[in-house]
C-alpha cells in the first residue's frame, strides 16, 4: 500500500474507533435523549444559517465552468433550504422510536420466550457528493436510530458538509451526548474513501449518495455490505384510459418539478392508442417549461420536429430537462420496455382503468411503482420518513426510500425460567 494509502487507513481507523465506541453508548441512551438532541441540532442549523450559506457559497465559488445548473442546483443552499433541513431534523425527532421494537414475539413449548426486537445496526460509512443537506439527513437518521455516521461529502460541497456536520456537532453536545456520532472526513482525498470501504470491522454499512460512477466504485470496492441504487432511471407509463388532463399535469411535475433528483422521470411511454390525441399535448406542455426530447420513430410520426432518440437514450439518466419519449401497445410492452431499459427504482402508470394499474403495479421488478402519482415522490419526506437517507434499489432488507426503520436489524432476546437443554 502507498504512503498515501497508509495514511487513509490510519485517519479512518481512528474515525471508525471513536465512531464504535460512541455508536456503543447511543445505542443505550432513550429516545427522548435522541430527540433532544436533534432539536439542539436543528437550533444550531438556524442560528448558524447565514454562516452555512457563506461556506456554501465558496463551494459554488469553486465549481468549474462544466457543471450544469441541475449539478449547481443540487449543490446550492439558501436560508430556506437551511430552514428545510432545520425542519427535517425537528420531523425526525418527532417520529416514533424505531429501536426497541418488538417485531415477533413467541413462547416455545419448554416455557422459553422469544422475541425479535429492532436494534441499531451500528457504524455507518455515508458518502454523497453535491448535496449538502444529505449530510443533515443521514445524521437525524443515524441519531434518532442509535448509529453512529461517518460522513464523507463530496470535494464540492465541502465547506457546506463541514458547517452542517458542526450544526449537529453542537447539537449532540448540548444534548450530553458523543460527539463522535456523527464525524466527518477531514478531506475528499479519494484515498479515504478507498479506505473507508476496506473498514471491515469498522464499518457495518456503506451508503454511496451519488453519481453512477461513485456508486459502481463502492459497489466494486467495498468490503462491507452497500445500501445503494446507481440510477434513477425512471419511467411513467401513460395507459390508454388515462385521464388526459390528469396525465398532463404529473408529467409536467414527474419531469421538470426538479430534474437533477433520482426521482424525476427521465422516460415517458405512451400507450400507441392514446398517442395521436396526448402526445402533441405533452410535447406542448413540456417545450413551454424549457424541456428537450430524444424521440422514437413512432413517437416522430406524430410530431415530426422532435429529435430522433439513439438507442443509448433509453439507457440515460438525464438529471436535466430532457425527456426521452417512446410509443408502447399496451401495458406488456411498457413493462418489457422498463425491464430493458429501466434501472429499478421508481416507475409510474397513469390509468383509470384499475386492472391495467394492477398488472403494471405487480409487473415491475423497480423498489418503487406508483398509479396516478408523479415520479418525485420517491422521497423519504413524502413517504412519512421524515427524512431519508439514500434510495435503494437491491434485494436486501431495504428498498426505495431508506428511513428509520430500515436503518435498524434485529436481535433475539430469550426469557427463560431455569430451562436448561440437557
Amino acid at each position: 500500500m502507498s504512503d498515501a494509502g497508509d495514511e487513509a487507513s490510519v485517519v479512518v481507523q481512528e474515525l471508525t474507533t471513536r465512531a464504535r465506541r460512541a455508536a456503543r453508548a447511543l445505542a443505550r441512551t432513550d429516545t427522548e435523549t435522541r430527540n433532544r438532541a436533534l432539536k439542539a441540532a436543528a437550533r444550531a442549523l438556524r442560528t448558524r444559517s447565514a454562516e452555512i450559506v457563506s461556506a456554501n457559497q465558496r463551494d459554488l465559488d469553486g465549481l468549474s465552468v462544466e457543471r450544469n445548473a441541475a449539478f449547481r442546483d443540487r449543490l446550492t443552499l439558501t436560508p430556506d433550504r437551511v430552514e428545510a433541513m432545520a425542519v427535517g431534523l425537528e420531523q425526525v425527532a418527532a417520529l416514533p422510536d424505531p429501536v426497541g421494537r418488538v417485531l415477533h414475539e413467541w413462547t416455545q413449548p419448554n416455557g422459553l420466550n422469544m422475541r425479535r426486537v429492532a436494534a441499531p445496526i451500528g457504524v455507518i460509512g455515508m458518502i454523497y457528493e453535491s448535496r449538502p443537506n444529505v449530510g443533515a439527513d443521514a445524521a437525524a437518521l443515524c441519531i434518532k436510530s442509535g448509529n453512529a455516521v461517518v460522513l464523507r461529502g463530496g470535494g464540492e460541497s465541502l465547506h457546506s458538509a463541514r458547517a452542517i456536520q458542526a450544526a449537529v456537532e453542537a447539537g449532540l453536545q448540548e444534548a450530553g451526548l458523543d460527539p463522535a456520532c456523527v464525524q466527518i472526513m477531514p478531506s475528499a482525498d479519494r484515498a479515504l474513501v478507498g479506505a473507508l470501504l476496506q473498514a471491515s470491522g469498522g464499518v457495518d454499512l456503506i451508503i454511496p449518495r451519488g453519481g453512477k460512477s461513485l456508486v459502481e466504485r463502492v459497489q466494486r470496492e467495498a468490503r462491507v455490505p452497500v445500501l445503494a441504487h446507481a440510477e434513477g432511471l425512471c419511467h411513467t407509463y401513460i395507459h390508454a384510459s388515462a385521464d388526459v388532463p390528469m396525465a398532463r399535469k404529473v408529467l409536467l411535475d414527474a419531469k421538470l418539478r426538479r430534474t437533477g433528483i433520482c426521482g424525476a422521470t427521465e422516460t415517458v411511454l405512451v400507450d400507441a392508442a392514446i398517442a395521436l390525441q396526448i402526445l402533441p399535448l405533452l410535447v406542448d406542455d413540456l417545450s413551454a417549461k424549457g424541456c428537450a426530447f430524444r424521440a422514437d420513430a413512432r413517437v416522430r410520426a406524430i410530431v415530426p420536429s422532435l429529435p430522433e432518440a439513439t438507442p443509448d437514450d433509453f439507457h440515460t439518466e438525464w438529471l436535466d430537462a430532457v425527456l426521452s419519449i417512446a410509443v408502447v401497445d399496451g401495458v406488456e410492452e411498457a413493462l418489457d420496455h422498463i425491464a430493458r431499459h429501466g434501472s429499478s427504482h421508481t416507475e409510474a402508470i397513469i390509468a383509470e382503468d384499475p386492472d391495467v394499474a394492477a398488472v403494471f403495479l405487480n409487473g415491475t421488478e423497480s423498489a418503487v411503482v406508483m398509479w396516478n402519482a408523479s415520479t418525485q415522490f420517491c422521497d423519504g419526506g413524502e413517504f412519512g420518513f421524515g427524512a431519508e437517507i439514500g434510495i435503494a434499489t437491491g434485494r436486501m432488507h431495504a428498498r426505495g426510500p431508506v428511513g428509520l426503520e430500515q436503518l435498524t436489524c434485529y436481535r433475539y432476546e430469550v426469557r427463560g425460567t431455569g430451562q436448561v437443554r440437557g
